[in-house]
């Protein structure tokens, strides 16, 4: 995964990190408040040896002590010291509770042990910690007596008496709450990478022209009020607006030396936004001064006369039945050059209709006197009407959905296009999230010099409607 592609994906996901954070700095903070406050009191001891007459005796004396002190570590940890202090200060532990307590450490190349006594109770550290250098004096003693008189060649001397500790050694609260903050922070960056990478849906230009084999022509914003309305209001200066406007002026310049007139709009499934794209498209095509005919070919859910509020019952399965003329069904929308023909009745056999050679008349009819015939087609994988329709028109644009078409769907879509040997012109990313992240060649321009404040609205169907 390249730095562009981890900084795309924190950016998108950048409340993963911020929850993280949050999340492991709280946590942290109520584990440090829940437990028991610790206290730490420290001493020292020095081993030496009391047969020290000479400069030789001195030398093997300090050889011998540093010999002791590793053994008297582990002893000062042991049960039997803790028995005895224990019975000293009358304190309501086991030995061993005690001993788990208590840390002794030989300082390396000298005679030192230092001694730690963690407990909740500051004053008893300190108690505890000053036993156990007076009691361990007096055990060593004991254990290296050499003789009836229990005289002992070793020396065992307090160098630090105990001291009385007046702030916790843990919890040590800040530490926590900066460290669980850390780990929160990059395990929300961790997870907001790994949502990207298990993400299978189509959010990237450039991904989704490698996986359609065709370039992105256009970048459809998201918008309410067009989620409801489904037309865009004529000379609204909204940024979708401005979106259909660029998708207008790339379509028209596609294949310059041999430009589509007959384009069929689909998509891999539906719910994608097809039709919207093709009634609006249209509408800005004829804004442009452009003949433009809207066909309905979706003959299983027609919608586009729905959402120009035209009648829809008769229109292109009457043509293709010879029970209608072309220009007898052809319904003129609004004041402008855009004539739309509805689908007709619903008929049993879509596929065979939108395949037939009526269909291919029908549509060398309009391209003969129009300068675009738009195909609102049915999606591609679901059903096998579009598959047959593709091959008689000059081109298909596919409409994409942002963050829901999957990649594997846009892949098996192209499969099918190139199967029938048909013909993809481009791609539309559609119902894109106005914050996010395209490309750069899309990234740019919707919101300069606009005034996004919300537009009059006005009844569907009306011819004031039109883009």
């Amino acid at each position: 995964m390249e730095l562009r592609e981890v900084m795309a994906a924190l950016r998108s996901s950048w409340w993963l990190p911020v929850a993280g954070l949050v999340v492991g700095a709280l946590t942290a903070l109520a584990v440090s408040l829940l437990q028991t406050p610790q206290y730490t009191s420290q001493t020292q001891l020095f081993v030496s040896t009391t047969d020290s007459t000479s400069t030789s005796d001195v030398f093997q004396g300090s050889q011998f002590s540093q010999q002791r002190v590793t053994s008297y570590a582990q002893l000062l940890t042991g049960e039997e010291l803790a028995r005895r202090v224990i019975d000293r200060l009358g304190l309501d532990l086991t030995p061993g509770e005690l001993s788990s307590a208590v840390t002794a450490t030989a300082v390396t190349d000298t005679v030192l042990i230092n001694i730690t006594v963690t407990d909740p109770s500051a004053q008893r550290a300190q108690q505890v910690g000053d036993a156990l250098g007076s009691e361990f004096t007096t055990f060593a003693a004991e254990l290296e007596a050499t003789d009836a008189n229990g005289i002992s060649p070793v020396k065992v001397t307090v160098t630090d008496t105990a001291d009385l500790p007046t702030v916790p050694s843990s919890p040590l609260t800040t530490r926590n709450v900066a460290l669980g903050g850390l780990v929160g922070l990059l395990v929300g960056a961790a997870l907001a990478i790994a949502r990207v990478r298990l993400d299978r849906t189509v959010k990237d230009a450039e991904e989704a022209t490698e996986l359609a084999g065709a370039p992105v022509i256009g970048v459809v914003l998201k918008d309410d009020m067009l989620a409801t309305r489904h037309v865009i209001e004529r000379n609204s200066t909204a940024p979708i607006a401005e979106s259909y406007r660029q998708l207008r002026t790339n379509l028209q310049f596609l294949h310059v030396d041999e430009p589509p007139k007959v384009i069929m709009i689909s998509s891999a499934v539906p719910s994608e936004g097809k039709t919207t794209v093709a009634v609006n498209l249209a509408l800005s095509l004829a804004e442009a001064g452009r003949r433009v005919v809207l066909v309905e070919g979706d003959l299983r859910r027609p919608r586009v006369t729905r959402y120009l509020g035209m009648v829809g019952g008769v229109g292109l399965t009457n043509i293709l039945a010879s029970t209608a003329e072309l220009d007898d069904v052809l319904q003129p929308y609004g004041d402008g050059d855009l004539r739309v023909l509805a689908s007709g009745p619903t008929p049993p056999n879509p596929s065979e209709l939108l395949a037939s050679s009526h269909m291919f008349k029908v549509i060398d009819d309009l391209r003969g006197t129009n300068d675009f015939v738009l195909i609102d087609a049915p999606p591609l994988l679901p059903v096998a009407d579009a598959s047959g329709l593709a091959v008689l028109v000059d081109g298909v644009v596919l409409s994409i959905r942002y963050g829901s078409t999957r990649k594997e769907q846009l892949q098996q879509t192209k499969a099918t296009l190139d199967r029938v040997g048909a013909r993809t012109l481009g791609i539309i990313l559609n119902i894109v999230p106005p914050k996010a992240e395209i490309s750069s060649a899309y990234g740019y321009g919707y919101n300069y010099g606009y005034d996004t404040a919300p537009q009059p609205t006005a009844p569907v169907g009306q011819p004031t409607t039109k883009l």
